[in-house]
């Protein structure tokens, strides 16, 4: 593989995208032939970054991330 697996555009954008998250409420965009780091668990499975975003605004809440600080 060569680039960054991150990445937006390219031949890296066809294999859709996760959201994750911890005990601790973090979320994180991930992909799916990445393997998923010890601790988290996949919430939502997409096939664009948008809705993994979509995701993320519609079920984050700023106090989950508060308590964890």
């Amino acid at each position: 593989m060569s680039g960054n697996p991150f990445d937006g555009g390219g031949d890296g954008d066809d294999g859709g995208w996760l959201v994750v998250t911890n005990a601790d409420s973090q979320y994180a965009l991930w992909r799916p032939h990445l393997d998923v780091p010890k601790g988290w668990q996949i919430v939502y499975s997409g096939p664009d970054r948008d809705g993994a975003l979509d995701y993320v605004e519609q079920n984050f809440t700023a106090t989950a991330a508060a308590a964890t600080t």
